[in-house]
């Protein structure tokens, strides 16, 4: 009697890049099916090598969601970008994601510039493709692909979920074979600690997103399980100066409050117990300039000025 055909794992890293606000952070999310990148109206929050883990029949794919790809002016800025594309030179496959709204403008230029330096597949998501004219869309597929030859052009909305389950189906036969690189039930291999941060973070971007620039970071410094099952987690936000701080603490301490409590819900969610969430706001000047911050972030710092 014949055994039946064993069918072989495959496993591969997908880099998703794409200018800021391309939708890539949303994208993750919903391939993964689970929360596992900071999506903001900000645009350039993603700063780390966030790794959202998707499985498809017998294929594992790692996608790694590199910061939005930008002109860079300060030594962050610099640092995002930079990981942006070694992320993407390390992958099996790049998928460019573009804002059909947006089109071809200076920022996709200059990505569509380089990508042919990068010797591996490429495949083109056109997101957003719900808020434009059919007959625009297939004109700006045809316009990309004659810029870069792509392997394959998807039409999806992250956002609402058309087309998630053709381009995951499409990536996942694009995957080399060879064994998972995860366990089956690891969505995300970014650290509890690190995905907690990027959760504060996202809330104080929601909640202050016109008043607080962009030097702020959150930190987590403890992460102690505590014998009722519940954890308790102690977090620090950064900021360069005192007004800063001033602005995220809020009148009587009420902004960070709430910035405490949408935090909290949403970390209980993924540490899949209750959380007791404290947050401390500090001042530290020049964070931004200060080498041992970039590699907590997973970045390299840049030299010079």
């Amino acid at each position: 009697m014949e055994q039946p055909e064993q069918t072989a794992t495959k496993a591969g890293f997908i880099a998703l890049i794409g200018a800021p606000n391309a939708g890539k952070s949303t994208l993750l999310n919903s391939l993964v099916g689970s929360k596992v990148s900071i999506v903001s109206r900000k645009v350039q929050t993603t700063r780390a090598l966030v790794r959202g883990i998707a499985i498809e029949g017998e294929a594992q794919l790692i996608f790694v969601d590199t910061p939005g790809i930008f002109k860079p002016k300060r030594r962050l800025d610099r640092a995002m970008v930079t990981s942006a594309w070694g992320g993407a030179g390390d992958a099996d496959v790049i998928a460019l994601l573009l804002d059909v709204r947006k089109g071809i403008d200076e920022e996709a230029e200059a990505i569509l510039e380089k990508l042919p330096d990068l010797k591996r597949p490429k495949v083109l998501i056109l997101n957003k493709i719900d808020l434009i004219e059919r007959s625009k869309l297939l004109e700006l597929a045809s316009k990309l692909n004659e810029k870069v030859p792509f392997a394959h052009t998807f039409m999806i909305s992250a956002l609402k979920g058309d087309g998630i389950e053709t381009l995951k189906r499409q990536l996942a036969g694009m995957m080399p074979e060879g064994p998972w690189l995860y366990p089956e039930d690891q969505i995300s291999d970014a650290p509890l600690r690190m995905l907690a941060a990027e959760i504060t973070r996202e809330k104080i971007y929601e909640r202050l997103h016109e008043e607080l620039p962009y030097q702020s970071t959150v930190e987590t410094d403890q992460w102690q399980p505590r014998p009722d099952g519940s954890v308790r987690i102690e977090q620090t936000v950064f900021v360069e100066r005192d007004s800063q701080r001033k602005i995220v603490l809020g009148k009587g301490g009420q902004t960070i409050k709430a910035i405490g409590q949408a935090a909290r819900k949403e970390i209980a969610e993924i540490a899949e117990s209750p959380v007791h969430l404290f947050i401390f706001v500090k001042v530290r000047e020049n964070w931004s300039d200060d080498p041992e911050r970039y590699r907590e972030m997973g970045l390299e710092f840049p030299r010079g000025g």
